[in-house]
């Protein structure tokens, strides 16, 4: 069977947060005699299942990128961040390797057309799909590029071995085959978790060690990602349907387990300081939308007032859509979860009762 019909029967979507049919893109890159770049980046705070994969799986890893990119003949590269233990274990496999800024927005699908290109490690602003070829920052003409997550180009390797039935004995219909999670955090043994669609949140949490009593809420999906009670987490599956209800997704497919001491409002101060921090720098909503947020949030939990809270709602709704990625989505979607799940904090610090570790 051809491997896009076979991808397409077992059903494998990226692993790398978009979800998007891996049969597609193959199709896709086929007709436009695309390049592949595999992306080793673990772009997403806290994730480390793609340095997994090349550690444990590298020959399956090579195996599968091999097959994907065996009809166009194009090259094959394979990203990681500058500096990483995954760049020099790519580069001592002899492979040819993109060096990728330890930056958040920089491991982007059009970031790394873009940087693949000899051009920066910025997103691109896209007519059509990177794998179709486009312009860079600078203008000029970007080759046809296919980029698959490296779970991703791993999981073509099993299919292709074990046929897609036995993929889809893994997971729902809806979302078929096995998952890497990155579980990390206030956990007994923080690491990588193997599950599929359907497993009860608690499962992926125990494999680490439980979900202690006193945790109050955890983060799924990082930067992109929703907060979540414990109680939610408790009753909430690994799959997109369950985590839908509270606005998120299975995504990039990493679970912190929040530390339950320190003041979680004083925490997303400063994850919103560093999501301001990492912007490209290239269009508005991260140039000035991400710096205003933070700001915003910073003086709700200094001095909170009515005021300051509409004025953040309502530049939590003007950043979606807007931007070269989808950065500032993500960051939107992530702010307005937090001040959900923390609704009670945040009435504290209005009434002066707030108790930081620092004072406890």
């Amino acid at each position: 069977m051809d491997l896009a019909d076979l991808l397409e029967s077992a059903g494998l979507t990226g692993r790398g947060g978009a979800a998007f049919s891996t049969a597609t893109k193959l199709r896709a890159a086929r007709e436009h005699r695309a390049d592949l770049v595999v992306n080793a980046c673990d772009g997403e705070l806290g994730a480390t299942k793609d340095a997994w994969v090349v550690a444990h799986h590298l020959d399956d890893l090579v195996t599968g990128a091999g097959l994907v990119a065996a009809r166009s003949r194009r090259p094959v590269r394979y990203a990681a961040h500058r500096g990483s233990a995954t760049l020099a274990t790519l580069r001592a496999r002899g492979l040819e390797v993109l060096e990728v800024p330890a930056r958040y927005v920089s491991s982007e699908e059009s970031a790394l057309v873009s940087l693949a290109g000899g051009g920066l490690a910025r997103p691109l602003t896209k007519q059509v799909p990177v794998v179709m070829g486009g312009r860079d920052s600078r203008g000029r003409s970007t080759r046809p590029t296919l980029v698959l997550n490296a779970e991703t180009v791993w999981r073509v390797a099993q299919i292709a071995w074990y046929g897609a039935p036995w993929f889809r004995s893994f997971g729902t219909p809806a979302e078929p085959g096995p998952r890497l999670v990155t579980v990390h955090g206030y956990v007994a043994r923080p690491g990588v978790v193997e599950t599929a669609a359907g497993a009860a949140m608690t499962s992926i949490v125990d494999a680490v060690g439980g979900l202690a009593p006193e945790v109050e809420s955890a983060l799924v999906g990082g930067l992109a990602g929703v907060f979540l009670t414990a109680d939610e987490l408790r009753s909430a599956t690994w799959s997109t349907a369950s985590l839908s209800a509270f606005g998120g997704g299975v995504g990039s497919g990493v679970v912190e387990v929040l530390d339950p001491r320190p003041c979680p409002l004083d925490r997303l101060v400063a994850m919103l300081r560093y999501a301001a921090g990492e912007s490209a720098g290239q269009c508005g909503p991260c140039m000035f939308g991400l710096p205003a947020v933070a700001d915003d949030v910073a003086r709700l939990v200094a001095h909170p007032d009515r005021a300051t809270y509409d004025r953040l709602r309502g530049r939590l709704g003007l950043l979606p859509g807007r931007g070269a990625c989808r950065f500032p989505d993500g960051v939107s979607r992530f702010t307005g979860s937090a001040l959900r799940v923390y609704a009670g904090h945040l009435e504290e610090h209005l009434t002066g009762r707030a108790l930081h570790a620092s004072l406890a």
